[in-house]
């Protein structure tokens, strides 16, 4: 086992590789997050990679294109800090945090480690018409909310992210519940949507 780590103010990040594989971070739950489109398990992430993971949680063809494109050409250069512009446009996920947007919830921090009251607060504040789920509208208002002015490229961001969760995690009231937002956060929901594609591929066949 070999162990490295990034130092980033007075904390250490911690990136583990174990028999080969890149671990990601318990503490720093953004790269739990990430991790799952590292379908190599080698601590980057290639744009190839990104499409991979979204066709595997149910994504089509045309969305996972975009999205590989938007997702790595936006993320890469901010987790290789100090390093030349890598035309595969790669993203380091034991850098993950430094590609943190504004206008976001807050429930993560700027080391990428999860927040519980700002996630408890996107419901408190937002969840009118359920406790636990949001609908569209709230969804847009919770967008709203934490824009930040002139801070378009994290409105963006915010944006696709919310809408693409919301896209896939909704239920058949559209409604998008606390316990798939939370699975969000630190990646379990991708597993979780990833064998239900599976399931019902092969139910298929």
């Amino acid at each position: 086992m070999a162990s490295s780590s990034a130092l980033i103010g007075n904390n250490t990040i911690q990136e583990e590789i174990v028999g080969g594989k890149f671990i990601p971070s318990e503490e720093f739950v953004l790269q739990k997050h990430a991790a799952f489109f590292d379908r190599n398990h080698d601590g980057v992430i290639y744009p190839w990679e990104t499409f991979q993971g979204c066709r595997a949680i149910g994504c089509g063809i045309a969305l996972s294109t975009v999205a590989a494109i938007f997702i790595n050409v936006g993320l890469s250069s901010s987790t290789r800090p100090g390093k030349f512009l890598n035309p595969l446009f790669p993203i380091e996920i034991k850098n993950i945090h430094l590609g943190k947007h504004g206008s976001d919830s807050g429930t993560y921090d700027t080391q990428g480690r999860f927040v519980p009251e700002k996630f408890e607060e996107i419901f408190t504040k937002h969840a009118k018409t359920h406790p636990d789920a949001l609908t569209s509208k709230e969804l847009d208002n919770l967008l709203k909310g934490n824009r930040v002015p002139k801070n378009y490229p994290g409105w963006i961001g915010a944006l696709s992210e919310w809408k693409l969760l919301y896209l896939l995690g909704k239920d058949r009231n559209g409604l998008l519940h606390k316990d798939k937002v939370r699975g969000v956060y630190d990646g379990s929901l991708f597993e979780q949507m990833e064998k239900e594609h599976s399931d019902s591929k092969t139910k298929k066949l």
